[in-house]
Parts: C-alpha cells; sequence; structure tokens
C-alpha cells in the first residue's frame, strides 16, 4: 500500500513538472491506449519513420507496425510481404502493375534491393490527407533507433511497440520464413535494442504467438483476430491466454468484452477511425484502440 502510494505521488509529481516544461505525456492523464495504426497512416505514408515520429505528435503512446522478411534476413517493416502497387514505385521509380505487385517479393530480395523502391511519394488514395513524400520501406532497428531518439529529443514519453508478425502457414518458404526462424530474427532485434519491456507482439497467425509465449514468456501478446467466433471461442483456438485480444472492431460485442473482462484480458480493437466507432468503443470500455488517426481517437476516448 505504501509503495503504490509512493507511486502515485511520483507520477503526479513528474506529470506537473511535464506541465510546467510544455511537454506532452499522453500516458499520465488515462489508462487507455492509443495505438498507431502503421504509425499515423491517415496523414503520413504508412509503416515509415515519418509516419511513426507523427503519431508521436499526434498523442500515440503504441506505434503499431508489421514486420516482414528479406531475403538475406533483415527484418523490415512493411504491412505486405511485397511492395503494393497502389503506393509503391519500382527502383526505376514506375508505378507497379497491379497484377504483377506479388512478384515484387520482399523475401526473395535483399534488404538493399528493398530500399531502392519509393512508398511515399504516391499516396494512399484511401486516405486523401496523406502527405507525399519520398521515403522506402524502413528496418525494424532503424525504427527503434529514429523513434527513441526523437521521443527522448522532445521530451516525450518512450512509446511501446506493437509489432505485428505478417506470417500464415501458406506463406512459409514463399513469403517469409518458418514461424521459429521468423520470431528469433525479431526477437533478436528487440533484444538489440533494449525494448523486451515495451513491446507486445501481435499476430493472426497463432504460430508465432505459441513459440512467443513458450520461449519469451516476458513478452506480452495480442491475438489478432477478424472473425465472428467472438473473444472465447477464438482464445479457445489460440490454446493460451493472451495479454490483449485484438479484434477487428465490428466483430466487437458487450460478450466478448465481458469474457476478457473475467479472464483479464485486455480488449484494443482495430481499426478504429470515424467518430461514431471511437465513441462505440468507448462505450464499450476497450483498453485502447487501433487508429489510422491517432490524434482523433485521442479526443474521443481520454477527454
Amino acid at each position: 500500500m505504501i509503495t503504490t502510494l509512493l507511486k502515485l505521488r511520483l507520477v503526479s509529481a513528474f506529470a506537473v513538472l511535464a506541465f510546467a516544461a510544455g511537454l506532452v505525456v499522453p500516458q499520465m492523464v488515462s489508462n487507455i491506449s492509443i495505438q498507431g495504426h502503421r504509425g499515423a497512416r491517415g496523414y503520413v505514408p504508412e509503416n515509415t519513420i515519418p509516419s511513426f515520429i507523427k503519431a508521436l505528435d499526434l498523442g500515440a503512446d503504441t506505434l503499431e507496425m508489421d514486420v516482414v522478411i528479406t531475403s538475406d534476413r533483415k527484418v523490415i517493416v512493411s504491412h505486405e510481404a511485397y511492395f503494393r502497387a497502389a503506393i509503391s514505385l519500382d527502383p526505376s521509380g514506375r508505378r507497379i502493375d497491379p497484377d504483377d505487385e506479388k512478384k515484387h517479393n520482399i523475401y526473395q530480395m535483399t534488404y538493399k534491393q528493398t530500399s531502392l523502391y519509393d512508398v511515399g511519394t504516391v499516396t494512399d488514395p484511401a486516405f486523401p490527407d496523406q502527405a507525399a513524400q519520398k521515403v522506402s520501406k524502413p528496418l525494424l532497428r532503424d525504427v527503434f533507433r529514429a523513434v527513441e531518439r526523437y521521443a527522448k529529443q522532445k521530451g516525450l514519453r518512450l512509446p511501446e511497440y506493437n509489432i505485428e508478425i505478417k506470417s500464415s502457414p501458406d506463406g512459409d518458404g514463399r513469403d517469409h520464413p518458418a514461424p521459429e526462424e521468423f520470431v528469433r530474427l525479431v526477437m533478436r532485434e528487440i533484444s538489440r535494442a533494449r525494448l523486451v519491456k515495451r513491446v507486445i507482439i501481435q499476430s493472426f497467425d497463432t504460430r508465432p504467438l505459441v513459440i512467443m509465449h513458450r520461449e519469451h514468456p516476458s513478452i506480452r501478446i495480442s491475438y489478432l483476430t477478424s472473425n465472428a467466433l467472438g473473444a472465447e471461442k477464438n482464445i479457445e483456438i489460440l490454446g493460451f491466454r493472451p495479454d490483449i485480444y485484438s479484434p477487428n472492431f465490428l466483430r466487437l460485442d458487450a460478450a466478448s468484452m465481458q469474457y476478457c473482462r473475467a479472464a483479464g484480458i485486455k480488449v484494443i480493437p482495430w481499426t478504429v477511425n470515424s467518430i461514431d466507432a471511437l465513441e462505440r468503443m468507448k462505450g464499450l470500455g476497450v483498453d485502447g484502440v487501433i487508429s489510422d488517426y491517432p490524434d482523433r481517437a485521442r479526443r474521443i476516448l481520454i477527454r
């Protein structure tokens, strides 16, 4: 009890000092987690260092991202295991034919080859507010370095990282290594950066989550789902209790919330962008949201 009171007093004192210094400390005002989806995809090209920096500026306490593997076993940040035609230019600066996009397979390229592609000049048509800029898919280690440096320079609280392992059984050996190697490569980067305590690993694929849970029990696990089975059935499929249940927000209902509350599992749905959807998630009592607009999410959920 004394320790708890002391911690609360220290937190309060720090918050006062931060306010006086003009710093933004998002986590100090709420237990609700605002996770920037692929950074701040609503404003900056997704899964890029500028996008993650923007998310910090907009009040995200957690940076959500996806990782894939190159042929030379580098971990890079990308939602697809290929260069998506809608947002990419090839090394010659030409648009990629949508019918051929999967031929630009990242797992078949070295990191140096992937760095020749431009994934920011052509903005995502689904996000008209995106600001174009020439940028490449970054190494996970470079994201860590850039974000940590920026947060320290700006006096921001250091963020958490919610990292999705992009794997599937039918992609083994074609789009990515087997899950055991995938987990090993990702954990190597996390350990080198000394970020184990600030990382969450998420996936739709249960295999890397099971491996991570077994071999790295100190890492928090988030189970991503998009089906209508509900929390209880999905977690039964997973085979263990994750730290976080992360469903498509359209599939989240009161029954799943009740189950997770009773089981001590946090609920952080994806990808919640509209004001109406954010209000509904707030009404359900979620522990956070993953959003392309962290500023909007923060405004609705934390007020």
